[in-house]
């Protein structure tokens, strides 16, 4: 019997991606307007494009004095400065973006409005584009789903501000062509970020891994353990972190670090690990959103400040290793399910979030065992899924073997 010939394979032809190629961002706010000067800066002509023209003014003018304020550092020659803002255009018509070979949407974390998007932009570009997505929580492969060819349409998940932190986060959704990863994470690299590689799924790497940080921080704020300044200092003093976790979601912003754990937690089909705390809930329904409001977890008016205090080293030590435990529980349960590979994990939390370590890494100075007990002393003391240990933690601490 003589079968019949295979169908030949059509591979998706994209835009020759160097600095040659035009590139568009949608959205002039702080994290579009940063994506495009960072394009600009690799020499790439920019359309920065929003419905808004005076928030395209806007953001264009605020540039501008960042980049004389660059020059008077010396970080910057004159003529680099005014290269960069000149390659700069505005736009406030889709049709101006026509001619682009990659696109970056940075507009609200709406689904259905990045959907429609999408949909719009397939109409308006030639089929050689390349549509990504600066979404930080919603499934690329949903929004990709919205275009007669999703195959071009991927995550680049840049952090904020996007000209000062390296980490881009490059997410193919299901359907991304597979060859597309690997050219944008060489172009991240042309660009001088740090790309990682991942996987489709709520929360990619750091929106994922880094929810203990918050969430088990504000359990021993409500367990009465410790307060909200002596967990911060605790955190800084004798786990390294920059910021403790209190002042970072007020850096943040309560509403949207509220909203990313209630998406992951949803999108985890409610699981215990990522569930919301009241907690926070009720300073967003107060109104304390953090800095930007004046009040969050501390206060920002004139006279006042965040609180300086002495934390006992055995209570410091306590706070750090039960936070800790959960972080690393996450990190470890991202490379299980094949999230991202081990060194890809340990560089977003260090280039995304300036942990003082890469969370694996760190796990294996004390070894899975140690982390491991930690985590069943948790389980066992308070019954709760939440501290369930990841399979490859387990694995690992019985093997005696470490993730790097």
């Amino acid at each position: 019997m003589i079968g019949l010939p295979a169908e030949p394979s059509v591979q998706p032809i994209f835009v020759t991606m160097d600095s040659t190629m035009k590139v568009a961002v949608i959205g002039a706010g702080t994290m579009g307007s940063g994506i495009a000067q960072v394009a600009a800066q690799a020499g790439h002509d920019v359309v920065l494009f929003d419905t808004r023209r005076e928030a395209v003014e806007k953001a264009l003018a605020a540039l501008r004095k960042t980049l004389d304020r660059l020059v008077e550092k010396g970080k910057l020659k004159k003529e680099q400065a005014d290269g960069i803002h000149g390659r700069i255009a505005p736009a406030s018509d889709l049709r101006e973006l026509t001619g682009s070979g990659l696109v970056i949407e940075a507009i609200i974390e709406d689904l259905g409005i990045k959907k429609k998007l999408f949909a719009d932009l397939e109409g308006l570009l030639g089929a050689e584009a390349v549509l990504a997505t600066n979404t930080s929580s919603l499934s690329v492969t949903a929004i990709a789903a919205a275009c007669a060819k999703p195959e071009r349409v991927i995550g680049l998940h840049f952090f904020n501000p996007a000209p000062l932190l390296p980490l881009v986060e490059v997410v193919p959704g299901l359907v991304t062509d597979p060859e597309l990863g690997a050219r944008l994470n060489v172009l991240m690299q042309a660009w001088g970020k740090v790309p990682v590689l991942c996987k489709d799924t709520p929360g990619f790497i750091v929106n994922r891994v880094a929810r203990p940080y918050y969430g088990e921080s504000i359990r021993i704020l409500e367990e009465g353990i410790a307060a909200m300044p002596t967990i911060d200092a605790a955190l800084k003093t004798y786990g390294g972190f920059r910021m403790g976790p209190f002042e970072l979601m007020d850096l943040i912003g309560n509403d949207i670090n509220f909203t990313v754990t209630k998406t992951v937690w949803e999108a985890f089909h409610f699981d215990q690990r990522y569930k919301p705390s009241l907690t926070q809930q009720r300073q967003v329904e107060s109104g304390r959103l953090g800095r930007k409001s004046g009040r969050g977890y501390y206060g920002y008016g004139d006279d006042e400040s965040i609180p300086s205090t002495h934390v006992d080293m055995v209570l410091g030590n306590t706070i750090v290793e039960r936070v800790l435990a959960m972080l690393i529980n996450e990190a470890a349960d991202a490379l299980f399910w094949g999230i991202a590979s081990a060194k890809d994990i340990d560089l977003a939390m260090t280039k995304g979030v300036n942990y003082p370590k890469g969370l694996l890494a760190w796990a294996d100075e004390q070894g899975p065992a140690h982390w491991l007990d930690v985590l069943e002393r948790l389980q066992a003391e308070y019954g709760e899924d939440r501290y369930r240990p990841s399979p490859l933690l387990r694995r690992l601490a019985r093997a005696g073997t470490r993730f790097h």
